[in-house]
């Protein structure tokens, strides 16, 4: 039977992840504030096979780790004239909100994306 509304059911990008999904999930967002990009690359190769969701969520937040380590990579050479002193701070806060969110989302069972983001890990 075909769907008239145009419409399309697709279960590949529908999640309903476990209790457990969601809390790995939610701590591999969170842990990146305090710990960089291994949480989320631990969690990743352990994970990537057994579950899509934890997959994606941990992928995305690896690649969101990435770009706060070039980010502040890149202010702390702008520190030697002096606007990096304005970065790091800026750039600290947006790393923890962004956690922040990502992991309420994902404790919701729902699929974040950073709004900012260097996608390098596919």
């Amino acid at each position: 039977m075909s769907n008239h509304t145009g419409l399309e059911t697709r279960a590949s990008t529908t999640y309903n992840p476990s209790n457990d999904e969601k809390n790995i999930a939610t701590i591999t967002h969170l842990a990146g504030t305090l710990f960089s990009i291994i949480p989320a690359l631990i969690v990743w190769v352990l994970k990537k096979e057994d579950s899509e969701y934890i997959a994606m969520q941990a992928k995305e937040a690896l690649n969101f780790q990435i770009t706060v380590l070039v980010a502040q990579l890149i202010a702390g050479i702008l520190v030697w004239i002096l606007i990096g002193f304005l970065l790091l701070p800026i750039i600290w806060l947006v790393n923890i909100v962004l956690c922040i969110i990502a992991a309420i989302s994902t404790s919701r069972g729902e699929s974040y994306r950073y709004p900012i983001c260097l996608r390098l890990i596919n």
